[in-house]
């Protein structure tokens, strides 16, 4: 008895650290995926670092994909809940749907399909919203930005309305593009979602 005692307290000590750490998954779009820039610069990798400067204990999985729409990013989260088990995932998606123009309906519905799932894995979810150029019209872009605001309060999640909330008009702060924030945004980025993600760590 003693020697299975012993041999299960040696097996607990040399489990490694990150199988003991709570998983942050982060599903998004190129926004987190540090498109346009090393990918060290990005809100996430900078998310990650301050967890590590703060002591939490918590990993970072990065599953974010330039170009996802709300439909792939739902296919394959599925698998992604499998394989990392995550405690809270932070959905950004939402601006390539707009860019093309869906119907915020069908935006609504695929982001709905993703909560219930991550939901259902006994995760926590932090929504994140996006601001679209405003050559898309007032109409579409207040439906657009409407979504979120429905789903945070119908589903009861946590949200970032917007996670350029602040310099979305900022010329200085995009890169050529118009669209996608440059590094020096990224900082700022950290700071909208670090204000809905602390309570929820």
């Amino acid at each position: 008895m003693r020697r299975v005692l012993v041999a299960v307290l040696v097996a607990i000590c040399i489990v490694p650290a990150e199988a003991l750490a709570r998983t942050i998954l982060v599903v998004g779009d190129s926004l987190s995926a540090a498109h346009g820039m090393e990918l060290r610069a990005g809100w996430v990798s900078l998310l990650r670092a301050r967890l590590a400067e703060q002591k939490l204990d918590y990993r970072i999985v990065n599953a974010s994909v330039s170009g996802d729409t709300t439909a792939s990013a739902a296919a394959r989260l599925p698998r992604l809940l499998e394989e990392h088990r995550p405690d809270i995932v932070i959905l950004e998606l939402g601006g390539n749907d707009g860019l093309r123009g869906l119907s915020p309906a069908r935006i609504k519905h695929n982001l709905s399909v993703m909560i219930a799932k991550t939901r259902a894995a006994d995760a926590k979810v932090l929504l994140v919203g996006i601001e679209l150029p405003p050559n898309y019209g007032r109409k579409y872009t207040e439906r657009f930005r409407r979504v979120y605001r429905e789903l945070a309060t119908e589903q009861q999640v946590a949200l970032v309305p917007s996670i350029m909330e602040g310099f979305a008009t900022d010329r200085a702060l995009m890169q050529p593009d118009g669209i996608h924030p440059n590094a020096r945004a990224q900082p700022r980025m950290l700071e909208n979602v670090w204000g809905q993600l602390w309570p929820m760590l």
